[in-house]
Formats: structure tokens, sequence, C-alpha cells
């Protein structure tokens, strides 16, 4: 399994309702909940950062197909709110996103654009199947995970996470040995296919992070 992002998005609250500071690869933010919701309105609610994720997406989408085309559209804006309804019995979240170019455009232009917004990756996201899993621990064992590395890449390993080692072992046994010490031998496989056995890690024990070329 390859993570997005090289460093997770963390979060911490305290006893002040419902503030929670939110740690991003550079710097923080705060998230909290309307007074309506007990909260103080300092920052962002879950349900606003959900769609500011969809419209930024969309307008970076945007911006980075106009500017491969060369069109002269200098901005555009996009708003997204959501509901939700029951569908066959079933609840359904409908997320609504408005886009609206400030620039001229062509019928041509806006029919392709309105395509390209519907393919950006967090509406593919969105649209796809999620999986939302969930690991508990104290904070005392966070500290259990063990590195292996190379010149190229680094493999984590989260002991407490690790379920499926037997599959390591047959699928890449150059590797991965659990009768061996350390269990895994980085020099037993190009990083290439450590970085693809890696993928395949069901429960996320195994990650990858690559070294500074």
């Amino acid at each position: 399994m390859i993570y997005k992002l090289e460093h997770p998005v963390a979060g911490e609250i305290g006893t002040t309702k419902y503030q929670c500071t939110i740690t991003w690869r550079n710097g923080k933010l705060i998230a909290d909940e309307p007074p309506a919701s007990g909260g103080q309105d300092e920052g962002p609610d879950p349900y606003t950062l959900l769609l500011t994720s969809v419209v930024s997406c969309t307008l970076i989408t945007l911006r980075m197909y106009i500017d491969r085309k060369g069109w002269d559209i200098a901005a555009i804006s996009v708003q997204a709110n959501l509901f939700r309804n029951n569908k066959d019995d079933k609840p359904v979240t409908f997320i609504d996103r408005d886009i609206k170019f400030l620039s001229p455009v062509t019928a041509e232009q806006r029919e392709k654009l309105t395509d390209i917004a519907k393919s950006c990756p967090v509406s593919k996201i969105l649209q796809g199947e999620i999986v939302v899993r969930t690991f508990a621990y104290n904070d005392s064992e966070t500290e259990k995970q063990i590195k292996y590395g190379n010149d190229e890449i680094t493999v984590l390993w989260k002991p407490d996470f690790c379920r499926h080692s037997g599959r390591c072992v047959t699928q890449l046994p150059g590797v991965f040995n659990t009768q061996a010490h350390p269990w895994i031998r980085m020099q037993g496989a190009s990083s290439a296919e450590i970085i693809a056995q890696v993928g395949k890690c069901p429960t996320g024990a195994l990650s990858i992070q690559r070294k500074p070329s």
C-alpha cells in the first residue's frame, strides 16, 4: 500500500467544544462546529472541509486543463453544497457543484470544461467505492513503527496492524521472510518490486516513503 500523502493529515482535540487542530504538511488550521451545534465557529466544520476539497480540486483541475490548452480564460468560480435524500429506501448524499466562468467561453469550451470538472480526482474518489478503515491505539503504541530502507525508499512496518505477512512471504520471498531477523531484507529485490508488493498490503501495516532524489 502506498499512501497518497507522504505525511498524513493529523488532528487533535482538547476540552474546548469543538475545536480541532488539524496539522498538514505545511502548517495547521482549526476545524470547529457552528454555535448551533455547540461550537464557536472558529474554523470550517467537517462538511465545509469536505466541500472545500471538491471546490478546490475542481478549480485546480480546470486551471490545469485551460493552461494546457492555452485558452484565454482568466477566472472561474465554483460553489458547492450538499444534501441527503432517500433513493430506493437508501440514504444518498447529493453534492451540487456550480461552475461560473468569469471570462468569456465558447459553448464548446463550456461543455468540455464541464466534463473535465466531473473527472477531477476528488470527484472520482467520492463517486467510487470508499472504504474508511479505523485503527485505534494508545499514544504509547504510535511508536511501534519499524523502518527498513535502501538508497531509494523506506518501508515502514507497523507490527500491530500486520495480519497478512504470509502473503508477502509467498509473493516476494527474496525480501520478506518471517523466520529471519530482520524479516524484511531490502536487498532482496528492486525498489519497484518492493513498492508493488507493499501496495498489496490490505491492512496498512506496510507503507512506502520515497527518499529525496
